[in-house]
């Protein structure tokens, strides 16, 4: 729960919060912090006029409630219908939910076309999981015509930006020869960096 506040102020830029009005600014504040301390009820009440007003944060903040069950029944249709309100908007976090979504099948119909272009829009905007989830499509040939060449491309953004599984991937691929060069100096690289990153997850943990 600590990190869902963080989460939700690193989407609410200043230039956003400027353009709405001061009362609105504080609707969307006070939704946030009682989301924050699980006061769902009191941030359902902040969160829909807003969204229901076309504010694209309040509307991605309802596709969290409604795909988590929080303060609402859960319901991963609405969850979707939410998330691409805002996604259309430019939310990255939800474009990157709605990717995922389509992608399992999960209140909308299964299809990987349009999980493959709302990842695109996501790790264009530079969320690295939604890049790294474009390279390892690729290098699967996942719903797509196998392209190591787009796979290694989506990897190294992902993987320079210390996502470890990218970075694991990319090192196998240059391990394999798999669209480069084989280079076991560089797979040994990435493969330490990997190994570096799980190293300091679980310091943390």
């Amino acid at each position: 729960m600590a990190n869902t506040i963080k989460i939700f102020l690193s989407l609410i830029s200043a230039a956003i919060l400027f353009a709405l009005s001061a009362e609105a600014r504080a609707d969307l504040q006070a939704g946030i912090a009682a989301y924050d301390t699980a006061n769902y009820p009191a941030a359902l009440a902040e969160f829909r006029p807003l969204a229901d007003s076309g504010d694209a944060k309040a509307q991605f903040a309802l596709g969290v409630m409604y795909a988590q069950g929080n303060g609402v029944q859960q319901d991963y249709k609405e969850a979707a219908s939410w998330y691409l309100k805002a996604a259309e908007q430019g939310v990255v976090l939800a474009q990157f939910n709605l990717g995922m979504m389509y992608r399992e099948g999960r209140g909308v119909r299964q299809d990987f076309n349009a999980a493959l272009g709302w990842f695109r829009k996501a790790a264009a905007n530079g969320h690295v999981i939604a890049q790294y989830m474009l390279g390892a499509i690729y290098y699967k040939g996942h719903g797509v015509a196998q392209d190591y060449k787009q796979a290694m491309s989506w990897l190294r953004m992902a993987a320079e930006q210390g996502h470890p599984q990218a970075q694991r991937l990319l090192g196998m691929m240059y391990h394999n020869g798999e669209g480069v060069p084989q280079d076991y100096n560089e797979a040994t690289k990435w493969f330490r960096k990997a190994a570096e990153q799980v190293r300091r997850m679980k310091e943390v943990i």
